[in-house]
């Protein structure tokens, strides 16, 4: 596996918000309805977000050649707000690497532990790793309830 781990910049925008709709279509579709997928998918379309995202967070892109096949941000230096794999790349260690680089950032900041919120899809993929559920929720967003997992590890 050849890929190379950077910050992102607002130029990685176009690919970011591309990559981000397509996983939820196609990956994060085996969990929940079509209904919540398009509203999920819809956070894509606010470029001015995901640009305010990159600026504020600690936002880094894994790319393999000049693709980028993933990302992860993390907000208040210890919250994963964000890890997503491109759907034509799953399982190949992707997002494995990106959560060894954000948790290593997490204790550069010197924060005892990792949170995260967690979807259905992204589950087990977080328990494989050592994060302990603290809560199951259901969250309302664009009209629609989404149950997900509140997950924390101790570094």
């Amino acid at each position: 596996m050849d890929i190379t781990i950077r910050q992102a910049t607002p130029e990685d925008v176009a690919d970011i918000t591309t990559l981000f709709r397509d996983t939820i279509i196609n990956v994060n579709a085996l969990d929940y309805n079509e209904k919540q997928i398009a509203a999920w998918a819809s956070v894509a379309n606010d470029t001015d977000i995901w640009i305010e995202r990159i600026s504020d967070f600690y936002f880094i892109v894994a790319e393999r050649d000049t693709e980028i096949v993933g990302f992860a941000y993390l907000k208040k230096g210890y919250y994963l707000d964000g890890l997503f794999v491109h759907k034509d790349h799953q399982r190949q260690g992707i997002a494995s690497a990106l959560l060894r680089t954000i948790e290593s950032q997490v204790m550069i900041e010197d924060y005892p532990e990792i949170r995260t919120d967690v979807s259905i899809t992204a589950l087990p993929f977080f328990e494989d790793r050592y994060f302990d559920i603290v809560k199951k929720q259901k969250k309302t967003f664009k009209g629609m309830a989404f149950q997900n997992y509140i997950m924390k590890k101790t570094l």
